[in-house]
């Protein structure tokens, strides 16, 4: 692993102990004294001195990437290059322009690359789909997906230009993907909004975006680090015959609620309370092993990050770099 990032634990080193086949063998950060200290809390055996190092392991048959958004293309590229497997976090890249340019090199290598949209690889998520294929719902008419949290101290990172930072890409790229999962079709930009920094006028701290989408619905994102909507997790459909209602769609094994309600009836659906991370791990190993577990390709990489790339314009915003 690339970094010894604040999620790391939850989302490789704790679902490494239940997946089977699946073994944490290096990592490096930028200080080597910080990496030394997670590998011996965490039981990896190999501390390099620097992402080159573990990417060039010839031990190792894949990397994770939890950088700061604005490294991700560049290394993903370089894992690549050095014939490794890639599961890189979310968002995928800066901007659509690097997200094809790593397609391109996932599609000329063969490898797996991975976008690490956790809450696809959950049961919530599948049953979602299944529910909308399965036309109880009736024709949509509307879908909203919002991720909305707290972040007042401005000085991390997830606000940093440079480091292709922002609400939108931070929260909101969760919000455009869910979108995108329950929409009858490709949404189609419509309008966005902007609340910015006061120190930082191309840093979004909340987004608001409307899109069309096909068949006459109609959709909205949100996303927050820091608005008069402090917290909220939400995917909504709305169909002509019924509504689908999912709290904490992004990591539903912590508490969700998930709610279905058609012609006046209203029930909840259970919950599996397998945590995300450990569910797109399996789904990783299986991948890399040949099976078609990867639900969140470079292609849908692709298309996520040009929406994303629609947005910043539509609201006045230059695209992360």
């Amino acid at each position: 692993m690339l970094g010894a990032a604040r999620i790391t634990p939850a989302a490789l080193m704790r679902p490494a102990r239940v997946v089977g086949g699946v073994e944490v063998g290096a990592v490096a950060a930028r200080d080597r004294r910080r990496a030394a200290t997670f590998g011996s809390r965490y039981g990896v055996q190999v501390v390099h001195d620097s992402y080159a190092d573990v990417v060039a392991d010839p031990s190792l048959d894949a990397v994770y990437i939890p950088l700061p958004n604005g490294k991700h293309a560049q290394w993903t590229l370089a894992a690549l290059a050095a014939g490794k497997h890639v599961l890189c976090e979310k968002p995928f890249t800066a901007n659509a322009a690097q997200a094809r340019e790593v397609a391109a090199a996932a599609e000329r290598t063969g490898l797996v690359v991975m976008e690490a949209f956790h809450y696809r690889y959950h049961p919530v998520a599948r049953r979602m789909l299944e529910i909308l294929h399965s036309g109880e719902l009736g024709a949509v008419q509307r879908v909203d997906t919002a991720l909305c949290f707290p972040l007042p101290r401005f000085s991390d990172i997830r606000y940093d230009f440079g480091l292709a930072g922002g609400a939108l890409m931070d929260a909101g790229c969760y919000a455009v993907h869910s979108l995108r999962l329950l929409s009858p079709g490709e949404p189609a930009l419509k309008a966005a909004r902007a609340l910015t920094l006061r120190r930082d006028r191309r840093i979004d701290r909340a987004m608001t975006a409307l899109f069309d989408l096909p068949g006459g619905a109609t959709g909205r994102i949100r996303a927050s680090m820091w608005s008069s909507t402090l917290l909220s997790m939400r995917a909504t459909v709305v169909g002509e015959r019924g509504t689908m209602t999912v709290n904490n769609y992004l990591a539903p094994h912590l508490w969700s609620r998930f709610t279905v309600t058609v012609d006046g009836r209203r029930r909840r659906e259970p919950v599996d309370r397998e945590p995300t991370y450990v569910h797109q791990l399996r789904a990783f190993a299986a991948a890399v092993g040949g099976e078609p577990a990867n639900l969140t390709p470079p292609a849908d990489s692709v298309a996520t990050m040009s929406l994303i790339d629609d947005i910043y314009t539509a609201a006045g915003l230059p695209l992360r770099t």
